[in-house]
């Protein structure tokens, strides 16, 4: 299936924002209760504790992402790595409520970030969750080109495919925006509105949701947006992880080999981290693991 680049209603500055913002409540209410991103936990461990991250910086993060849910299998319960939540245009309502029900654990930037232009004030292995699809090819290897540049490492998340199987599993979307609407919070009388009365919310969030499907990067088409970034000092891994979900999470993380491990350790790590990802809970044997 090839590629399609149409437009997703959220995105659009026409959308009202009561709408707008019920969607994004409406996606990471799902995130949080389907624990759709927990296949990539071991991944992001691996590579945090690899490199000695720090300091993982989140873009396009929007209500916060699969975060909340994925702390503890990344970085553990202590406060050595920190977690900041980055977007181009910051919900702060939400991105504070997501500070707070993390007991302070998720931190976040109050200004717009440019996940293409990346503040170099933020300097960490950055993320991004179910968002990397909404870039076209050009602005989708600008984001990768920029961790490359400032030395830093990436890992691309997506919960969606362009496949039958996933269409079809978007397909049900408005059934669960009806269902969970009740328990989504902080309530709102607005999204109820939109929702039952109007029925806008479940109408984007099933469109939006196929358009994503039909924009998004497959495991080879990551490899080429990846191709010659960083030459012999990056590894690049993508690959699909299989969870509970009916869609397996597609993924490329890219990192440093030298400088991270020094030129003599650089080969020993390239195998090491092969042999890790061959073995790595869930995979199946779908990675694919040459270095762009």
């Amino acid at each position: 299936m090839r590629r399609i680049h149409f437009f997703e209603i959220e995105d659009q500055p026409w959308c009202p924002a009561p709408v707008r913002d019920a969607a994004t409540d409406f996606l990471q209410f799902a995130l949080h209760a389907g624990g759709n991103y927990m296949p990539v936990a071991p991944l992001l461990r691996r590579e945090i504790e690899r490199l000695g991250v720090r300091r993982i910086i989140d873009l396009c993060s929007g209500g916060g992402g699969p975060w909340q849910r994925l702390l503890g299998e990344v970085v553990g319960s202590g406060g050595a790595v920190q977690v900041h939540l980055t977007d181009r245009y910051p919900n702060l309502d939400a991105l504070r409520r997501a500070q707070s029900r993390s007991g302070g654990r998720l931190h976040f930037h109050p200004e717009p970030v440019d996940a293409m232009r990346v503040p170099p004030e933020l300097e960490g292995f950055r993320t991004m969750f179910t968002a990397f699809h909404h870039f076209p090819p050009a602005a989708a290897h600008a984001i990768l080109k920029d961790a490359v540049e400032n030395r830093q490492g990436i890992g691309i998340f997506e919960t969606t495919q362009r496949s039958v199987r996933s269409v079809l599993v978007t397909a049900i979307a408005p059934l669960l925006v009806l269902l969970a609407t009740p328990w989504i919070r902080p309530f709102r009388w607005s999204r109820l509105f939109w929702t039952y009365v109007v029925p806008a919310v479940p109408m984007v969030v099933l469109s939006d949701g196929i358009v994503s499907c039909l924009r998004t990067y497959s495991v080879a088409e990551l490899q080429e947006l990846a191709e010659g970034l960083g030459d012999e000092e990056y590894l690049w891994r993508a690959g699909l992880a299989e969870g509970r979900a009916p869609v397996p999470i597609t993924y490329l993380i890219g990192s440093r080999v030298r400088g991270a491990e020094g030129a003599e350790g650089s080969a020993a790590a390239t195998h090491t981290s092969q042999v890790l990802a061959h073995h790595e809970l869930g995979t199946h044997g779908h990675e694919d693991l040459r270095p762009a």
